[in-house]
């Protein structure tokens, strides 16, 4: 896994073996920063469901101003410890639920620029029946408008049967 742009372009990121993180693929990522382009640069960053910190880590490389990682598992947020230090930078890390972060992050006033969330997938639903993956889930959170800068923009990664 590398920083796809920016000043750590082709830097490799620490990931966990196995299967219990799904990083944003490199070619969805330059998907994404190809469409945000210069926008990205002094931006606020929060990134939920954060795993390896990989979007975050993308958005500093590529000129954000500050990041702020939420991930609930501590196991996946040592390697966003790890992916930190490498590239010398800072990153506030919340080891939480993401919809709980959110709802503190909204009652301290906290604003962001970009609020990125590449979430695990939901199960099937029967046709006809909402979603209840957690690319719904955050959707239906009010606090998520209370964080995000009126003039901000909001990524969430779903499957295609949430679409």
């Amino acid at each position: 896994m590398r920083i796809t742009g920016g000043q750590w372009a082709g830097r490799t990121l620490t990931v966990p073996p196995g299967l219990g993180v799904r990083p944003t693929p490199e070619k969805v990522r330059q998907a994404i920063f190809n469409s945000l382009g210069p926008w990205i640069l002094d931006c606020s960053v929060l990134e939920l469901f954060a795993g390896t910190g990989t979007l975050s880590l993308e958005c500093l490389s590529r000129g954000a101003d500050s990041a702020v990682c939420v991930e609930k598992s501590s196991k996946h947020a040592s390697y966003i410890r790890r992916n930190t230090k490498a590239l010398e930078t800072n990153i506030e890390i919340r080891v939480q639920c993401a919809l709980r972060s959110v709802k503190q992050l909204a009652e301290a006033n906290r604003v962001f620029d970009f609020i990125c969330a590449d979430p695990p997938y939901g199960d099937k639903t029967s046709p006809g029946k909402r979603s209840e993956s957690w690319a719904q889930k955050l959707l239906d959170e009010p606090a998520v408008a209370d964080i995000l800068n009126p003039e901000g923009r909001l990524l969430i990664g779903h499957t295609k049967r949430d679409a």
